[in-house]
């Protein structure tokens, strides 16, 4: 039996997604797969478990092009709408389990996906053609199955947002943190001996809640990060270009990418 767990980046996309409706950039009208971004979340599968981060407006086309058809949890990172409003098309893992589906997140998180989906969480309403789920709010350090996930506090605009240190049955470990401005000193504690970090690298130019592909790349050499990718990106980033412009070991993703750890 493997150890192995396999990371999937479901999407890499910013809050718009890449093609922008209505933009005629050269990065919207590429032909280039790597240029077409749905919005960001990521799936890890390990033997054992299999964990959803985030749930984006496209989630259903990305469970389809992956051929996902279950979970053990979702975990969510913080409560913007291109992180959270495909919740509904959990309801196909909930058709497979007995229980209530298991949704981590922080206090804040949980209850906006509570005003914005109430009744999946009534346990009076719905029966398994909906989403069943079971709110619980994050720890310091806890369990998902065989992952053990330690998340951190990121300065992302105006809600609590959280990056996720996770330890695998491997005994290497990641970091994600999608939506990200800085990184406060006990994040950078926490994550510095990773095997692999996916950082926010929004843009070229300057953005006031999340970081440039500069800045992710310099906050990965901070840390001396052995291989950082960069996620939720825009149409600012044409994958073939930047690519080629990249220090060694920092890598752009792309949607359908999978590493293995």
């Amino acid at each position: 039996m493997s150890k192995h767990t396999k990371i999937t980046f479901l999407g890499c996309g910013t809050s718009t997604g890449v093609p922008v409706i209505s933009c005629e950039c050269e990065v919207c009208t590429s032909t280039n797969p790597k240029n077409n971004r749905t919005r960001s979340s990521i799936f890890l599968e390990s033997d054992n478990t299999q964990l959803l981060i985030d749930t984006g407006p496209d989630l259903r086309q990305q469970l389809l092009r992956e051929k996902i058809s279950n979970t053990d949890a979702l975990l969510f990172t913080h409560g913007h709408a291109d992180h959270t409003v495909g919740f509904d098309d959990s309801r196909a893992f909930c058709w497979r389990r007995d229980d209530r589906l298991p949704v981590y997140g922080s206090g804040e998180t949980l209850q906006i996906l509570g005003q914005m989906f109430p009744w999946a969480f009534d346990e009076t309403y719905g029966g398994r053609g909906y989403v069943r789920a079971q709110a619980v709010e994050f720890s310091d350090d806890f369990m998902i199955g065989d992952f053990r996930i330690r998340p951190f506090e990121v300065i992302h605009a105006s809600v609590a947002t959280h990056g996720f240190r996770i330890d695998l049955p491997s005994g290497q470990s990641l970091a994600y943190a999608s939506d990200i401005k800085s990184l406060p000193p006990e994040g950078k504690a926490l994550i510095s001996d990773c095997d692999l970090h996916i950082f926010d690298g929004l843009r070229l130019e300057p953005h006031p809640s999340h970081m440039t592909l500069s800045e992710a790349c310099a906050l990965a050499d901070e840390i001396d990060s052995p291989a950082a990718y960069m996620t939720h990106l825009s149409h600012e980033i044409e994958y073939e270009r930047e690519t080629s412009s990249l220090p060694k070991n920092r890598h752009l993703a792309y949607d359908g990418l999978n590493l293995v750890l």
